[in-house]
């Protein structure tokens, strides 16, 4: 980060800073390390124990607690000494060198900004809706962790996302409590002489300004932006009010304001970062700012400073279907930036609105948010192997001719942070077998480490686990039935729900029809069998929210809460409301199955599931998303065929009995088939299995060392080089583009010879470039890839240029005979050193 940064004020001026340690705890408190390093826990237990165990926010704690409780732990040497050894311990952490300074301290990669619209880091800082912020959050988390030079740019909303509450009739209501800047681990970020560091975003008629906050999570900083500015008249104060709430208008808002004033923040900052990653398209603005400031550095038109900075961009995509991307009506962006194309990118309306759409002529056509970051980009991933074959189908409409293998979509599959999820046990037990640094990008011997653990003593710590989930269900349960009004009885009824030692299955997610959530329901009476089975119990656990305009998915919640509500399967069934980090924390520490029941292939990746794998979880899930990579037979199980069926209500019938059969024959008979010691060995065979070979592949430790040497690292070479002279080989780019564009349409093919020697073909083919340059197209011989391998792309040499000819030429080139000759087919792409083709350059001829 640039010396020129500001600082934040370090606490409120309200609070006891005269007490001597006070500002220690404070320290502790506004670093979010707290919230997977739990060293700090008994800090806060010890001040409030019961406010404590209500909210996990430290910054709460210290608020509320009074002087006197305050001085009185300060005072006890004891607890003193611990509070000094803890921010010292602290600080060394940030400090010393980490993966990222022992392997790439020499690489030209300073900082990476992480844009995203929600970040999960705790249930203390609630501005987050799911899966999304979920990646978001556990990939700082990692970044931290690895010394990754990365700085998230987020929004701090005022209500943040809905609250869930089941009503009476069984009906879910959405609640929007405030969330209070002052007590959330965040601190405003000002200016070195005190003021608070505010930005102006010129809107259609208005401006609004902007406030800044920074969030610490170890090493890396999170800069969120809201409008609720008192200087910003009601409606626009109310802009960062509600994730994901509003119509168009907002959403537009909501993004120019994390995109656009997001990028003027890392420049007021002095942040200069290499890389953009835009988690989703909802950042994608970011990208036009990012060419704008460049233009103003530099002098370059906007064609030349989106070459240069584009290959810094890097584009992660998380949608599954077409329809989920964000799409604005041409209108719309222009009321919103028809002036900012025109006066600050120097583009007419009609270019900007290109850059969104497929067709760049069609006037009726939306703005995509998602075309916008896939051509402000020079890299675009999905987040599973799965989901970026299904990417590379959803942007096929932006290279038209090309086969659907060459789009430039890869992946890099979620993981989660393994630290956040893991109970205090599970610590414990990997600290023991793996130790203390197992997260930090040495994973090497995790598997053979993590086997040696005994069967005695996994089945344990599950045990344990089970325990502790049930009383935590029972606790959890008791607050809304009373919040609900339940009679005493009632309550007492839920504070001895469930059996600790039976099989506990957990399903928790966001109740959307494409998730299926009521996949187990298909068939009530089979389900509640196999539940209420005295010999072999099994219980349930049921949470997750549907979207407040999303009637489908409240439907579905609907006829859980009635199926459960039923006195024959109210022992069996609970459903937790309002689904949150702390609710899915305690939920993956503690079940002993998690199921997964998406539509394939419309789960992105989906990472609830990999979050039981540190606590011992099994999984058993459809083979979509991370799981159609993850599983084998020994590990989990897996649901349907691995091939896509669409909405068919007749495949939903064939996989919930599948479901049920799964579950019946093989899932509860193997965990209640235990040996003379009273373990289920071949359960813990299973549980051993998924620990030691999930575990660390889908940590996000891994994760984010995949994005930093898969891409980080690359896209910051490429910007710097691109950077390099004020741009000057940005400019080179679009002229290089413009000329093909002219003089593309002269091309074609002529005569096609094949000789085929032996074990070879022999292609020679007349291409007629005319005014082109040979040396700014590439020509191959293509032949679609057999089983699943890859497709050939053998380049094709000029041999001789045609007598009398002006710009033709005889390629030829060898390939194997294997295939038939009429499996070849000779083609054209263009080629630029260091330039993405397709991406930065789609063009391509077929010879037939």
């Amino acid at each position: 980060m640039s010396k020129r940064a500001r600082v934040c004020s370090p606490i409120h001026s309200l609070l006891p800073m005269e007490i001597e340690g006070f500002d220690s705890l404070a320290e502790l408190a506004l670093d979010m390390r707290w919230s997977w390093n739990h060293t700090t826990d008994k800090v806060w237990r010890q001040l409030d124990p019961e406010l404590w165990e209500i909210t996990h926010n430290p910054w709460v704690v210290l608020q509320t607690v009074s002087r006197d409780q305050i001085e009185r732990v300060l005072a006890d040497p004891v607890f003193r000494k611990n509070v000094d050894g803890l921010v010292q311990t602290k600080r060394q952490a940030v400090e010393a060198p980490a993966w990222f300074q022992q392997n790439h301290s020499q690489s030209s990669l300073t900082c990476a900004a992480y844009f995203s619209m929600e970040f999960m880091l705790s249930e203390a800082l609630p501005i987050y809706s799911g899966g999304l912020g979920n990646v978001a959050g556990d990939q700082l988390k990692a970044s931290s962790d690895l010394g990754v030079p990365v700085v998230g740019v987020g929004l701090l909303y005022q209500q943040g996302y809905f609250r869930q509450v089941i009503d009476k009739d069984g009906a879910q209501q959405a609640l929007f409590p405030y969330n209070d800047p002052g007590q959330l681990p965040i601190t405003p970020l000002r200016q070195a002489n005190g003021e608070w560091l505010r930005l102006e975003i010129a809107l259609p008629g208005y401006s609004v300004w902007l406030r800044a906050w920074q969030v610490q999570i170890g090493r890396v900083k999170l800069y969120l932006l809201d409008s609720n500015d008192a200087a910003n008249i009601p409606v626009h104060r109310g802009i960062s009010s509600v994730l994901y709430g509003g119509g168009p208008e907002l959403r537009l808002e909501q993004e120019l304001l994390l995109g656009i004033g997001g990028w003027r923040l890392l420049c007021a900052l002095g942040i200069q970062p290499e890389v953009c990653h835009l988690n989703e398209g909802h950042a994608a603005f970011a990208v036009l700012e990012r060419a704008r400031s460049f233009m103003e550095e530099t002098g370059q038109p906007f064609e030349a400073a989106l070459a240069v900075t584009r290959a810094g961009n890097l584009f992660t995509t998380h949608t599954a279907v077409a329809a989920g991307f964000d799409r604005f009506a041409p209108a719309l962006i222009e009321q919103y930036l028809g002036g900012y194309a025109e006066q600050k990118l120097g583009i007419s309306l009609h270019d900007l609105l290109a850059l969104g759409r497929q067709n760049p002529n069609d006037s009726a056509e939306d703005f995509n948010m998602a075309y916008l970051a896939v051509r402000g980009s020079g890299s675009v991933n999905g987040v599973s192997r799965l989901h970026g074959k299904v990417s590379r189908h959803i942007f096929l409409p932006l290279f038209p001719r090309w086969p659907e293998d060459e789009i430039p979509v890869g992946h890099v599959t979620n993981g989660v942070h393994m630290p956040t999820w893991d109970s205090a046990p599970a610590d414990d037990l990997w600290t023991e077998a793996c130790g203390k640094d197992r997260w930090l990008g040495t994973t090497k011997t995790l598997e053979q480490d993590i086997r040696k653990v005994s069967d005695a003593k996994l089945w344990q710590f599950r045990t344990a686990a089970g325990k502790s989930l049930v009383e935590y269900a029972r606790k959890r349960l008791s607050r809304q039935l009373i919040s609900r009004g339940a009679s005493p009885e009632v309550i007492d009824w839920a504070k001895h729900l469930f059996d600790p030692n039976a099989l506990t299955l957990g399903f928790a997610r966001r109740f959307a029809t494409y998730k299926r959530p009521n996949l187990l329901l298909h068939n009530p009476a089979r389900l509640l069998r196999l539940l209420a089975n005295t010999e072999r119990p099994v219980q349930l656990i049921i949470a997750g929210k549907a979207h407040p305009e999303d009637r489908a998915g409240q439907v579905l919640i609907r006829e859980w809460i009635n199926f459960i509500r039923r006195p024959e399967t109210r022992p069996h069934i609970i459903f937790l409301s309002d689904y949150d980090m702390l609710l899915t924390e305690h939920l993956v520490q503690g079940v002993d199955v998690w199921i997964n029941t998406p539509r394939r292939p419309w789960e992105a990746c989906g990472t609830s599931g990999m979050k039981v794998l540190v606590n011992g979880g099994v999984n058993l899930s459809e083979l979509d998303g991370w799981w159609a990579e993850a599983y084998t037979p020994e590990v989990g199980w897996a649901l349907g065929d691995g091939q896509e069926h669409g909405d068919d209500p007749a495949w939903d019938a064939i996989e919930a009995d599948a479901l049920y059969d799964l579950l019946e024959r093989e899932v509860i008979p193997e965990f209640y088939a235990r040996d003379k010691s009273g373990i289920p060995t071949a359960w813990v065979k299973r549980m051993r299995e998924s620990m030691a070979r999930l575990a660390p592949r889908f940590s996000a430790a891994r994760t984010v060392c995949e994005y930093t040497e898969q891409h980080y690292l690359p896209a910051a070479a490429a910007y710097r080089e691109r950077a390099a002279d004020k741009g000057a080989i940005g400019r080179q780019m679009v002229d290089w583009q413009h000329s093909l564009e002219q003089k593309w349409a002269t091309l074609h093919f002529g005569e096609v010879k094949v000789e085929t020697r032996g074990e070879q073909h022999i292609f020679e083919v007349q291409v007629f470039l005319h005014d082109l340059d040979p040396k700014t197209v590439r020509v191959e011989l293509y032949a679609d890839g057999i089983k699943s391998s890859a497709p050939v792309r053998q380049e094709m040499k000029p041999i001789r240029q045609l007598a009398g000819e002006s710009g033709g030429y005889v390629y030829s080139a060898a390939v194997s005979a294997a295939s038939a000759q009429a499996d070849y087919t000779a083609r054209v792409i263009p080629h630029c050193d260091d330039m993405a083709v397709p991406l930065e350059a789609a063009r391509i001829l077929w010879q037939r």
